[in-house]
């Protein structure tokens, strides 16, 4: 079977709803916090072209990954990442998320990218990219970006500590000087 992942567009919208119920449902299962979005939200970050999708060849829904801003666009999230169960445990999240990573750069060639997550594969990933773990100091200072928290399981421990630090690992990706030039976004596919 072959996965094509690619940047979304509105045809992607018929799978908003299956993303958000496997990001709501995976939380729940792996025992860890996400901050929840609403389908209004999540619609934007697809029409926008600020997420990768990635679809069988049958066209049916396999993962899943989407860009958000910060600070007037001095911070990029990597957010969201998801895989469907079916297609977990083959490498697709790593594709993915190489993905979000080329798109990001592509169109905030200047942002400082980074990730907030309790996942050891993402940690993983985000290191191979070139992340590094930094204290909650070093991400966007930008409220909204904090209230995005108030839905996570663990927002009581991150108010306890004053933002400081939660369960969460930070990890950021600062573009050095002599690498700032604009990469090509490539198409990938995935065969599994």
């Amino acid at each position: 079977m072959k996965i094509k992942i690619e940047q979304t567009s509105s045809q992607h919208l018929i799978f908003c709803e299956v993303i958000l119920q496997e990001m709501e449902l995976s939380a729940k299962v792996r025992g860890t916090g996400i901050a929840k979005r609403s389908t209004e939200y999540l619609s934007t970050k697809i029409i926008d072209g600020n997420g990768i999708i990635a679809l069988t060849d049958a066209n049916e829904w396999a993962g899943f990954c989407y860009i958000e801003t910060w600070s007037h666009e001095k911070f990029v999230a990597n957010s969201g990442l998801i895989v469907a169960p079916k297609y977990r445990n083959v490498g697709l999240a790593r594709k993915i998320k190489q993905a979000i990573f080329s798109l990001s750069k592509e169109k905030f060639p200047n942002a400082k990218i980074f990730g907030l997550t309790t996942g050891l594969a993402v940690m993983k990933i985000n290191s191979e990219l070139g992340y590094e773990p930094v204290t909650y100091s070093e991400l966007t200072q930008d409220e909204n970006f904090w209230n995005g928290c108030k839905s996570c399981i663990n927002y009581e421990i991150l108010m306890a500590k004053e933002k400081k630090n939660c369960l969460c690992t930070a990890m950021l990706y600062e573009i050095k000087e002599e690498s700032k030039t604009k990469e090509t976004h490539e198409k990938n596919s995935f065969s599994l």
